[in-house]
Formats: structure tokens, C-alpha cells, sequence
């Protein structure tokens, strides 16, 4: 007894069999060795995390030349926010003390990166504006020392 295979059912199973070896074809190569390796990560992933080099200087570093800062801020709403927090990676300026190795902050839009009104930020945690409408044309640091901020200059 002979079976009758329909032509539309070899190319469809030639089809399928050539869908499944590129499949596993291109798996092997798109999902790295080390896949798997501590559960569903690659764990060369813990290696490449490792090679960038650190900026920052941390919080200590600043503490060695700008004491007098942190005191006054200290007494301030922001006395939990680290240095590098606001002025950027600072490993440069600790090593160099030149000013163009810091960031400094003074446009409207950094101070609204924390201060514009967000209706999902508890108002009670943080002062918020509207940016485009409080004191516009003016720099926040104008009116608002960032390391003293309800200090206001008359």
C-alpha cells in the first residue's frame, strides 16, 4: 500500500525544515555563550559592567576643599543630596581644582529636572513650579542660592 504525499505538503514540510534550521542557526549565533550562565543573564554581563572607568570622586573628595558649602547646606533641604548629584562626575576637578572640570547647574531646565510641577512627585517632598511661569527671563540661581535656597537676594 502506497501512501499519496500532496506536492503542497513536501513544500510545506521542506519550507518548515528550512524555518527550523535557520531558526536554530541564527539562535546559536544571536544568544551569547554565557547565556544562561547564572540564570536568565549572560554572565559575561558582569564582566562588561566592570570595564567603564569611574568619574566620580564621591562625596569626600568635594568634602577636602568645599567644607564651608556643605555646613551651609547642611542646614538646608538639600543637605541629603551628594555634590555630584548636581555638578556632575567630579573626579577631574579633584584631582586638577580647575573650575571648567565641574558642572555648574544654572539653567531653568536642570533646576526643573526636580523642581517642575509633576503631578506624580509629592508636593510636600519637593517645591514645585511651573517653570515657564514663575520669574520668567531670570536664572533660578538669580533668586535661589542652590546651597542656601530660601536664602532670597533682596
Amino acid at each position: 500500500m502506497k501512501f499519496y504525499i500532496p506536492p503542497q505538503l513536501t513544500r510545506l514540510s521542506i519550507a518548515f525544515a528550512i524555518f527550523i534550521t535557520l531558526f536554530l542557526l541564527l539562535r546559536k549565533l544571536l544568544i551569547p555563550d554565557t547565556f544562561g550562565q547564572y540564570g536568565h543573564y549572560r554572565g559575561d554581563s558582569l564582566t562588561d559592567n566592570a570595564l567603564p572607568v569611574v568619574h566620580y570622586a564621591g562625596q569626600q573628595a568635594c568634602l577636602e576643599c568645599h567644607q564651608d558649602i556643605e555646613d551651609q547646606k547642611q542646614a538646608d533641604v538639600h543637605s541629603r543630596i551628594k555634590c555630584e548629584t548636581c555638578h556632575g562626575p567630579g573626579q577631574k576637578h579633584s584631582e586638577s581644582a580647575e573650575a571648567t572640570n565641574i558642572l555648574k547647574p544654572d539653567s531653568r531646565e536642570f533646576c526643573g529636572n526636580c523642581h517642575e510641577k509633576n503631578a506624580a512627585r509629592r508636593s510636600e517632598a519637593v517645591v514645585q513650579i511651573i517653570i515657564n511661569e514663575h520669574n520668567t527671563g531670570k536664572k533660578c540661581i538669580e533668586c535661589h542660592n542652590p546651597h542656601q535656597p530660601w536664602t532670597m537676594k533682596e
